[in-house]
């Protein structure tokens, strides 16, 4: 039976419930009385022997809320009328939480109280169910009584595909089934014309509006071009698919299919109408397509970034103001935290010595290209219109928020003499999540961990027999902007010389009102035209001709490409050493770090296929779409080009350790998003972990506290604010209201600057003045101390390029508020260098000139002092205004992190913590 969620440190969302009219508790009750009857399947226990295990007990991860992301008609309506949660729903979600208060007295003995143990195999006597899918006698799914995980044990290759396919849909068929309609632009008619939905579909199609055809032709591609693997693929891709479709014909006969089709019109729930679609392969490429373009696609913001030069231009003339913007644009700055830091170099996308083929717009001319027409009701009112701007600027955008950490220690300064790890993705917080948890055993195949949604056929991050690897997003440029020259008419442009038609490829959607989602009646058909140079994106004019610029993804038609290096990853006769982990994710083209640890070694990795730029072309700008500019050995038909080799890639084995929170990789790698400088929040990890290593020593334990506690730690706090006080404290301050609020800021600084709670549960923050102070000053400093230098003009276009602040309580993206992601990107560097620049110190890639009172300490002082001031008396109502699940001026709750509902089961908020959201801990002791 469902039971009732504990409340450790969740609190209760007080967001109205989805269904509205529908949770009166007589008319739920009488519902239930009908529905309870087919919730599950009964399996019998059996006993599970374990695979070749060589963690010896020390490998554990975490993954929140719970592995069950599916929910019958009977468990959403009890769900939302009581709370009550299904089994397994939620029980990684408490253990989670508790880190945050747990880590101070963290030993190697209580980790699996914060994680799960990530053993192979499951001990007899925690058997909670044994199924053999379809009644097949090649593979059974055992559950464990803990967490439920799927551990799928095959004896043909086929039939642990099949199984693997099977378990994913037992636990994400709605989740599945609602990405693979974001990844065809179909979101909004499948389940509801709601503006969340809008944005989602829009952002990701935008960016890979793909055909059936084009779905289909990267699968063939994929399989056609790596051999014996790529028929392994693809044979693995048909078995999981079986699968897939196997228990969406179960579920459906036997009436235990997810809630959401019922509330969502797809079926009835007393006839059983209706039907749940068979998935296909080309699902597949189009759930990879939202996955990459999520996580691993990094670069575009070409035109912005020329926007800003321009402004930069007009202010300080050419050659000083290209040097201001290269100053604020930090693409080597040397004050960067780097995850490869012996020194060695590894040159892509830097400032060519004479720059070749720009084409800037002129000013004023840039329009961003519409992807709405024909919008009717709800697709069109002023709503709508603000989610889709929304939704273009954060597709446009070089940033990519929210994207993983990982802190890896070699075994020289570690307790035992083996490697620990502690790492994983940070994916945001979704009800179901995006990820799942399982194992995989079979011929060819032996791994645990997390894996998206639709795409398990493979474990993605996780661990091997005798190995373990994560990832994190690393964001160098494989994305570049052409201007291509119109003829004709906007719709037509020059090809090496030839007026060429633009293909437009369309979606039309179409939504009424439903149970799950009352959005009133709307339509709209999302349009895009695309050439050679990929899809339009911006229309212009560059020296008065008319343009639209495109841009141009390494990986778009390749999404499919990748599959090859998660297979290798899983196969114990493949990855044997670091140097076999490197060559494995060598075929994986999305923009990864990728990071390894065994019982003897690490290594570290950045995957992505990299193009090779044409000689002079500078990859922050557009360029003109000729061919004296194109990449190098460029097939417009295959989008296939010449890539830098596997060792121009910051690459590295047995450094001292790694650190990573998509921070700069390497000495001369660019990547293509703005904020690579003097503090970023990867300096969290590093100034921790580099002071374990120096004490050597390091345990499981003590890398995890580390990571814990920079997941609480204010970047703004730890990094920026005491050079601030010192600016401040220069002489006496004698107003009492800039007094005060400096003592709260010290003494919150001196007890570590971390947001966190007094006690475990309070939901008050200890220090919580001096945090209030701080989120309403940091803004107001910031204006007010670089807008007089540079301009109104200036400042608005690089706010554009790289957004002030990112607190806690902001919004992060696609992912919106109460992501828990934080202090990826914002002004600290550029107030770092500054302020540090005026007070006189020693600054290595200092920014032109001093902003801060004209760069005179008293002046500097002043600013600050006025703008402490204006904070210190803004209410915490003010600073947190509250939104449809926390009240105003509830500091607790607007950092608190939601797990995004993208079906019927809601979950408590928990406190605020930035660190991954699938999460392993692991130190193998020994190795085949």
């Amino acid at each position: 039976m469902p039971r009732r969620t504990p409340r450790f440190t969740l609190d209760r969302l007080r967001t109205p419930g989805r269904f509205p009219g529908f949770l009166k508790t007589a008319s739920v009750c009488a519902l239930i009385a009908g529905l309870l009857s087919p919730l599950s399947q009964v399996a019998a226990a059996a006993e599970v022997t374990a695979a070749n295990d060589y963690c010896g007990g020390q490998c554990s991860d975490i993954l929140p809320p719970g592995e069950n992301g599916n929910a019958t008609l009977a468990q959403i309506l009890l769900n939302q009328a009581f709370g009550t949660q299904p089994e397994h729903a939620e029980d990684q979600l408490g253990p989670y939480a508790n880190l945050a208060k747990g880590y101070p007295t963290l030993t190697n003995a209580t980790i699996n109280t914060f994680f799960n143990d990530a053993s192979f195999g499951v001990a007899s006597d925690q058997v909670a169910s044994t199924l053999s899918p379809a009644g097949r006698s090649d593979v059974t799914i055992v559950r464990d009584k803990k967490t439920g995980v799927p551990h799928i044990t095959g004896t043909t290759r086929y039939g642990t595909e099949f199984g693997a396919g099977y378990a994913a849909a037992q636990d994400r068929l709605w989740l599945m089934d609602v990405f693979r309609h974001v990844g065809r632009g179909q979101l909004t008619a499948f389940a509801g014309g709601d503006p969340s939905n809008q944005g989602l579909e829009q952002q990701f199609w935008r960016n890979a509006p793909y055909t059936e055809a084009d779905l289909q032709a990267q699968i063939d591609n994929a399989v056609a071009g790596n051999g014996t693997r790529g028929q392994q693929a693809l044979a693995d891709a048909n078995a999981y698919l079986a699968g897939v479709n196997a228990y969406i014909d179960a579920s459906d006969s036997g009436r235990y299919f997810p809630g959401e089709y019922v509330l969502t019109g797809h079926k009835d729930s007393i006839t059983n109408a209706g039907t749940i679609d068979h998935f296909k392969i080309t699902d597949l490429v189009a759930l990879a397509s939202v996955i990459g373009a999520l996580f691993g696609s990094g670069g575009g913001g070409e035109v912005n970034n020329a926007v800003s030069l321009l402004a930069a231009q007009e202010k300080y003339g050419v050659e000083q103001g290209t040097q201001v913007w290269e100053a604020f644009r930090e693409r080597n700055d040397p004050e960067a935290v780097l995850t490869v830091h012996d020194g060695q170099s590894f040159p892509y996308a830097t400032k060519p010595a004479s720059p070749q083929g720009a084409a800037l717009p002129d000013t004023g001319s840039v329009t961003s290209e519409p992807l709405i027409y024909d919008a009717t009701g709800t697709g069109g009112d002023a709503t709508a219109t603000a989610t889709s701007a929304t939704a273009t600027a954060t597709a446009l955008s070089s940033a990519r928020r929210g994207m993983s950490n990982a802190l890896v220690v070699s075994g020289q300064a570690t307790a035992s003499g083996h490697p620990i790890a502690v790492f994983g993705p940070q994916t945001g917080y979704f009800a179901p999540q995006l990820l799942m948890l399982q194992e995989i055993q079979g011929p060819g195949i032996s791994a645990r961990g997390a894996s998206f949604a639709g795409l398990s056929m493979y474990v993605e991050l996780g661990r091997g027999q005798d190995y373990a690897w994560s990832a994190t997003t690393s964001g160098q440029d494989i994305i570049d902007t052409y201007a291509v020259e119109l003829c004709q008419d906007d719709y037509h442009y020059l090809f090496h010389g030839t007026c060429t038609a633009m293909d437009v490829v369309e979606q039309k959607n179409a939504w009424k009102p439903t149970t799950a989602d009352g959005t009133a009646a709307g339509s709209y058909t999302m349009r895009v035209y695309r050439t050679k140079y990929g899809p339009v994106e911006y229309r212009a004019t560059v020296g008065g001709k008319k343009v639209a610029y495109t841009t141009l993804r390494s990986s778009f038609m390749h999404e499919a490409d990748s599959i090859i290096g998660f297979q290798m990853l899983n196969d114990p006769d493949y990855v044997k050493s670091p140097q076999t982990f490197q060559s494995a994710v060598q075929h994986i083209n999305y923009t990864f770090n990728w990071f390894y640890a065994d019982s003897t070694h690490t290594a570290y990795y950045n995957s992505g296929d990299n193009p090779v730029r044409a000689s002079g072309v500078d990859a922050e700008f557009p360029v003109w779409a000729q061919p004296a500019y194109e990449w190098r050995s460029w097939v417009p038909a295959t989008n296939t080009a010449a890539y830098t080799p596997a060792s121009a890639h910051p690459n590295s084995i047995d450094q001292d350790y790694y650190v990573s929170w998509n921070n700069k990789q390497a000495k001369d790698y660019s990547t293509a998003s703005w904020g690579d400088g003097s503090v970023h929040r990867g300096n969290l990890l590093e100034d921790r972990v580099k002071k374990l290593v120096a004490a050597g020593g390091v345990t499981r334990a003590s890398l995890t506290k580390a990571m814990a506690d920079a997941a609480l730690a204010d970047l703004r706090a730890e990094d920026v604010l005491p050079d601030l006080l010192k600016v401040i404290n220069s002489s006496t301050v004698t107003d009492s209201t800039a007094a005060a609020a400096v003592t709260k800021l010290q003494t919150w600084l001196t007890a570590g600057g971390r947001r966190t709670e007094t006690s475990a549960g309070s939901k008050t923050y200890a220090d919580a003045d001096a945090i209030r102070i701080l989120d309403a000053w940091w803004p107001l400093l910031v204006k007010a101390e670089f807008e007089p230098g540079l301009g109104t003009g200036l400042y608005t276009a690089f706010t554009a390029n790289l957004p002030i602040d990112e607190a806690p309580s902001a919004a992060h993206g696609p992912t919106g508020a109460h992501a828990g992601s934080s202090f990826q990107y914002g002004w600290w560097s550029y107030v770092d260098k500054d302020i540090r620049a005026v007070l006189g110190e020693s600054v290595q890639g200092a920014l032109p000139q001093k902003y801060c009172g004209s760069g005179t300490v008293s002046s500097c002082r002043d600013i600050l002092i006025s703008t402490l001031k204006t904070a210190a008396g803004k209410t915490a109502a003010q600073v947190y205004p509250g939104d449809t699940l926390c009240a105003a001026g509830n500091q607790w709750c607007a950092d608190s992190i939601v797990q995004r509902t993208l079906g019927g089961i809601k979950h408590g908020n928990i406190g605020w913590q930035n660190r991954p959201t699938f999460q392993q801990v692991v130190e193998f002791t020994s190795h085949r």
